[in-house]
């Protein structure tokens, strides 16, 4: 398969000098360009984090990237394993224990049990923008039946980890997503390997391109002002397959690279 290319361009309005981390960059590029409009401090960080120091007014951030689509499937390390299974921020598994093994505790072995799981989230949301917030955690979800990719994310990786089932959440480039925007989805531990689930079906997995890994949304955020003030009036995001999109039936077993 030919690589992708994927990119974004931000826009920030920078009323005071701020401090600002982005995680925007493909966690394994082939080639990739990562400039501003104006002369700024730009700091790579670990786990392809950009640490910027931005003066008062306009600054436009442009990324561009080729990058292989998904690969081998990734091991999955005892740390990862303790991590992924701790209820966190948006996904507070501890609350969900009863439900998750109400619904789901009996359906043998755990590849079953996260299907099961990612077409009850498939089948019991609704995909609609503007009905949740940043404050959204899955919980919230559940009760409200809607939200996006974020939210449908939230509640799978939630209800895995009610029934012990290792999960964390992806930050990717979505070619074949549509309205195109930055995309969140689920890996969970199998036999000892992490798996993508998509539970919004909206982009096929094998064109997922990996920016950012993490707990939830918290941990994978594309912008995180760490002082100052601004706004981001301007968000532009690029993702295309290097051949034609596969077909995905959002069943069988897919890794990101």
């Amino acid at each position: 398969m030919e690589d992708s290319q994927v990119g974004c361009t931000l826009g920030f309005d920078v009323t005071e000098p701020a401090e600002l981390v982005l995680q925007i960059a493909a966690a394994t590029p082939v080639t990739e360009k990562f400039e501003t409009d104006r002369p700024v401090e730009i700091v790579e960080l670990p786990d392809r984090q950009h640490y910027l120091r931005a003066p008062v007014g306009l600054l436009r951030v442009t990324y561009e990237a080729t990058a292989a689509p998904s690969g081998g499937p990734g091991p999955v390390t005892e740390v990862d394993r303790i991590v992924a299974l701790r209820p966190s921020r948006y996904c507070p598994s501890d609350r969900l224990g009863g439900f998750a093994s109400k619904e789901f505790g009996a359906l043998g072995d755990a590849t079953t049990t996260v299907r099961a799981i990612a077409d009850w989230v498939f089948e019991h949301l609704t995909y609609q923008p503007g009905s949740s917030g940043p404050t959204t955690d899955a919980i919230d979800t559940l009760l409200t039946g809607a939200g996006v990719c974020r939210d449908y994310a939230h509640l799978v990786a939630t209800l895995c980890r009610a029934i012990d089932i290792p999960a964390r959440v992806a930050a990717v480039y979505a070619p074949g997503l549509y309205p195109m925007d930055f995309h969140l989805v689920v890996e969970t531990a199998l036999d000892g390997r992490w798996r993508v689930w998509d539970a919004t079906r909206l982009a096929p997995r094998p064109t997922l391109i990996r920016i950012a890994t993490g707990r939830d949304a918290a941990d994978t955020a594309l912008a995180t002002t760490i002082s100052g003030m601004l706004t981001m009036p301007e968000l532009q995001i690029i993702a295309v397959a290097g051949d034609d999109l596969p077909f995905d039936d959002h069943t069988a077993l897919v890794s990101l690279s």
